[in-house]
């Protein structure tokens, strides 16, 4: 019994399994160092089989006679495909890095930003809150099955951006312009009660020690501001479940938005 595929279907299977590739080194959770990379190049080869057929149906013809143009125009395909996986990845990454922006941000306005100390897991530099954050979103990135709806975004990029076309980096520049908007901005309404209140502690303080300098008041700060971020804190943890869900969904809108 013999199987044979044409060498069409075979090279649309090998295009598809490098964005897939690309995409999952740089886009969280499956970027993150905990993530093996066998486990990687293993889901890159699964999901480039499955979105073979998709990729040929979105492609058409030029898809389907595209071992015609030879050796060089095969690799050029190949380098275009990890271009458009990097950035896609780079814009999912991009969405998520709003939770670890406001973990930062807790950090530095609570007083924890001298004990940050350096993540091989994320590759990062950060503190208590910016580390606690980040690994809570990938863990409910698994928990709530937000991956399922990122990985689905990424098949339906091969209808967005067929094989065959080339990355629109006008749309590109434009997607990380916003992205980067909504990353300061998404950061500042998930830590923003948490800076309000530790900024008007620094203003008590300092209103306290113009009134009675003998009482040091600013010696009491670092321990006030690490009571009130720890205290408040939780409050914006809590909302990291639906906050985890927006971003997932901002992340898919972000990767669909290129092809158009």
């Amino acid at each position: 019994m013999g199987l044979t595929i044409p060498l069409a279907t075979l090279e649309v299977m090998m295009l598809a399994g490098v964005r897939v590739a690309a995409f999952l080194v740089i886009a969280p959770p499956f970027s993150h160092g905990a993530v093996p990379g066998r486990i990687k190049a293993m889901l890159a080869v699964a999901l480039g089989l499955l979105a073979t057929p998709r990729a040929i149906a979105a492609g058409g013809e030029t898809v389907g006679t595209a071992i015609a143009s030879g050796t060089a125009q095969l690799i050029g395909d190949l380098l275009m495909q990890v271009v458009i996986g990097g950035a896609l990845g780079f814009l999912v990454a991009m969405v998520f890095a709003a939770v670890q922006a406001a973990g930062n941000m807790i950090d530095l306005f609570g007083g924890f930003q001298l004990a940050q100390a350096f993540d091989p897991m994320s590759m990062t530099n950060g503190a208590q809150f910016s580390k606690l954050y980040t690994m809570t979103a990938l863990v409910l990135l698994f928990a709530s099955n937000a991956h399922h709806v990122i990985l689905a975004g990424l098949m339906r990029s091969f209808d967005a951006l067929p094989l065959g076309t080339p990355l629109n980096f006008a749309a590109m520049s434009q997607a990380v312009t916003e992205g980067i908007t909504d990353l300061f901005l998404s950061a500042l309404q998930v830590a923003g009660p948490l800076i309000v209140v530790l900024f008007l502690a620094d203003a008590g303080l300092g209103l306290l020690t113009r009134v009675a300098p003998a009482l040091n008041a600013f010696a009491l700060g670092f321990p006030l501001k690490i009571l009130l971020a720890l205290t408040l804190g939780a409050t914006a943890y809590l909302a990291l479940p639906q906050i985890v869900a927006a971003l997932s969904d901002t992340a898919v809108t972000r990767v669909l938005e290129v092809g158009r």
